[in-house]
Parts: C-alpha cells; structure tokens; sequence
C-alpha cells in the first residue's frame, strides 16, 4: 500500500502542477491576443506582443498556440474574445494592498469572484483609488543569474534609463520608467544578456512586513486569487523576509 500511495501522492502533486500551468498558459495566451489586437500582429512593430510572446516562450508554451493567439488578436483569424482589463482594489492581512488585475469577458463573473475570494480569505474588497495610489506604473525586467553578474547587467543598463537592480536571488530585476522598458530590454539583447521577462507592472511604494503567520495568510489569499481564471495579474505591497519564507517552506 504505501508504493500505491506514494504513486496517488505524486499524482495528484503533479495534477496541481499541470492544472496550474495550464492556467498560466492560458492568462500567457491572453496576453498575446490583447496585445495583437491593440498593437497589431507584427512583433516587431509592436513591443508590447513582441514581450508578451517572449515571455510565453520562456514559459515553454508551444508555439502553435502563440501564433494561434497572434492571429486571433490582430483578427487574421476568427475566434478571439472581446477581452476587457478591469482592475479590483483590497486589502489583505495585515493591510496589505493589493491590486488584482482582470482580463475578462464577462466583468459581472470576475467581480463577483474576487469579491468572493478576497471576503472568504481573510480580504476585503475596497473602494476604486484607495489602493491604487500606494503603486507606481513601471517596466520591470526579470534576469536569471545564471551568466550574468550584476556588474555585466548594470554596464548593460545604465545608459538606457534603468534606475535600479535589484537582487532577488536567482535573479536580478531591472526597474525603470515604463517608457524606457523596450530601450532597457535592447541594450540587455545587445549585451548579449538572457532575460526571462520584459513587462509594464505596479511596483508598491511602500511595503508591510509580515511575520510568518500574517504570511501565510498573505499567499494563501494571492494563490487563491491567482487560480482564477479571470485574474491576470496580482501586485501587493507584502514583505516576506528570507527567514519566513524558509519557515514557511518547512
């Protein structure tokens, strides 16, 4: 019994993992398909798709499905939704802000999910402009370590409008003025630097530190929110130390 039951264990593990890829296929595959329709289907006209496909590449989507979602955005081919980007504002443990952003096509099913989600999960839903002003819009770039060295990515950067690298790890994140993100993300390629994502997001201007109870808390609320599939991106200004993250992962 106990190999049987090392088997279903490991099973279902992997059933949790394949169900969570295929989501963060499918919000990939959105983003791909706004991004054509709003820019067109030329990568190379249009920044934007040209790092949405990047970053479904990296995150090993086939490309079937990116150029399948490229003409069903720029309307090459029939099928596309008429996707609409909302985005929800509330608060978390702790206070902690969060933003929870939503691509859907139905506005009145994402509402009434992360309201759900959010109340059921020790959130609570609140009032448009109340949190938004605690993020600033930047272009934020994620860098493996893996041969790079900060020095390699700051000479690379510097000059093209990055203000700050910081260390995460694994890797290096590259922040700058969203309008700066395309010139950055060049002079990394010409660099000859490997980058795992090239993006707009929300970065908080402060933060909540967060003891490991508050945190457990905190990322059981964002990994609910995240497995809906109208939700496509979650910011929050949380901070997880090293130290509880490892008591946390024990």
């Amino acid at each position: 019994m106990s190999g049987h039951s090392k088997w279903a264990t490991t099973k279902h593990k992997k059933a949790v993992i394949d169900a969570k890829r295929g989501k963060m296929f499918a919000k990939l595959i959105k983003n791909i398909e706004v991004a054509a329709r709003t820019g067109g289907g030329d990568p190379s006209g249009n920044p934007t798709l040209y790092d949405a496909i990047q970053k479904a590449k990296k995150s090993s989507v086939p490309n079937d499905n990116i150029t399948n979602a490229v003409k069903r955005g720029s309307g090459a081919e029939a099928g596309g939704a008429d996707w609409q980007s909302f985005m929800y504002e509330g608060y978390g443990p702790n206070g902690v802000a969060i933003l929870i952003e939503c691509l859907t096509d139905n506005r009145n099913r994402a509402a009434t999910e992360v309201r759900t989600r959010l109340t059921r999960n020790h959130g609570t839903f609140a009032d448009a402009g109340s949190v938004t002003f605690l993020f600033n819009r930047k272009g934020v770039i994620i860098i493996p370590k893996a041969g790079s060295s900060e020095d390699d990515v700051m000479l690379a950067v510097l000059d093209a409008g990055a203000e700050e690298i910081n260390d995460l790890g694994d890797a290096y994140e590259v922040v700058s003025e969203p309008t700066d993100l395309v010139k950055v993300r060049t002079a990394l390629q010409g660099a000859g630097i490997d980058y795992d994502s090239a993006e707009s997001s929300l970065v908080p201007t402060m933060t909540v530190p967060l003891d490991e109870d508050a945190a457990r808390k905190v990322l059981k609320l964002i990994d609910v929110l995240e497995d809906c599939d109208d939700v496509q991106n979650i910011y929050s200004n949380a901070d997880i130390s090293d130290e509880v993250l490892a008591a946390i992962d024990e």
